[in-house]
């Protein structure tokens, strides 16, 4: 990862900090969500929400919604993978087990991130992130086995929800990679993510009617603060942030995001659910951090020694 200037690093740091914190907090609302809503519609609303505020906001920065035939076909790919395949997939995985271990397999985003980022933009991987990434990794696993050991999902239930959280992470880590790519460096951030929430949205709406049947919404006030949370909090500030974040950094530096997501979920859910820490919890808690410190750390270069003339 290089970074150009001391600004940029901080704009950047700052970036990535908002968007753990914020899909850190979006695990808890995404269960209260399915808990009233089905899952298909669910993501349904808070995509529709999404792609709309993410068009008032490239108007409210006068930048064109235009974009060129093969521009709006990556972008409807980058809607399907994104904003459709992965949500789909998680919110149905939240069905059979905890919003914890989803987030928690969720930070493996990590590893097809760096692997599809070295293949296909040939983003380059030192020995360092290699190294604090196994780290890293090693702290997940014992954050998975304390959320396995927690569940109360039954064996079916669990491999279920292991199932289809591994499919979203590889629909996930397809649309990082997607905001790799030349086109969409060349390509507005917001417009680019306002036409792919938009695809996503329609496909959304189309999944949700065949699997769910027509909506039938009973919604208190909890639930729509909690659908436009999703959307503008959890949609229209950070997925703008993130993308920024994979152009700048590469798809693997920024997907360390997600290692950090469930530590800060499972803290949040300290507070609001009495979650309680196990030995297991905080070792891979701690082993986490020590791994994004390790693998985002600038390397150092050697230095030569000098040859004296004369």
């Amino acid at each position: 990862m290089t970074l150009t200037t001391p600004p940029r690093q901080v704009r950047a740091i700052g970036a990535f900090a908002l968007v753990t914190l914020i899909w850190g907090s979006t695990w808890l609302v995404i269960k209260d969500q399915v808990g009233v809503l089905p899952p298909a519609w669910a993501v349904t609303c808070r995509f529709a929400l999404a792609a709309a505020g993410m068009f008032a906001l490239a108007l409210a920065r006068r930048e064109s919604l235009t974009l060129p035939p093969r521009t709006l076909a990556f972008a409807t790919l980058l809607g399907l993978c994104q904003f459709f395949g992965n949500f789909q997939l998680v919110y149905r995985a939240e069905q059979h087990i905890t919003s914890g271990l989803v987030a928690v397999i969720f930070a493996l985003l990590l590893v097809p991130n760096t692997l599809l980022g070295r293949i296909f933009v040939g983003t380059r991987v030192s020995g360092r992130f290699l190294a604090g990434s196994a780290v890293a990794i090693a702290g997940i696993a014992l954050l998975m086995l304390h959320e396995y050991r927690a569940g109360p999902a039954g064996g079916a239930a669990v491999m279920t929800g292991i199932a289809l959280t591994g499919m979203a992470v590889l629909c996930a880590s397809t649309a990082n990679v997607m905001q790799a790519t030349q086109i969409a460096r060349r390509t507005s951030t917001v417009v680019l993510i306002a036409w792919a929430m938009a695809a996503g949205a329609l496909a959304d709406f189309a999944f949700a009617w065949v699997t769910a049947g027509p909506p039938t919404f009973d919604l208190g006030t909890r639930q729509l603060l909690g659908v436009a949370y999703l959307a503008i909090m959890g949609s229209v500030v950070t997925f703008p942030l993130y993308f920024a974040l994979i152009r700048d950094w590469g798809p693997g530096p920024a997907a360390y995001s997600s290692v950090l997501i469930p530590v800060v979920a499972m803290g949040l859910s300290t507070l609001f659910e009495g979650y309680r820490w196990s030995a297991l919890a905080e070792a891979g808690a701690a082993l986490a951090m020590v791994g994004l410190v390790i693998a985002l750390s600038p390397e150092r270069q050697a230095r030569r020694p000098s040859r004296k003339v004369g």
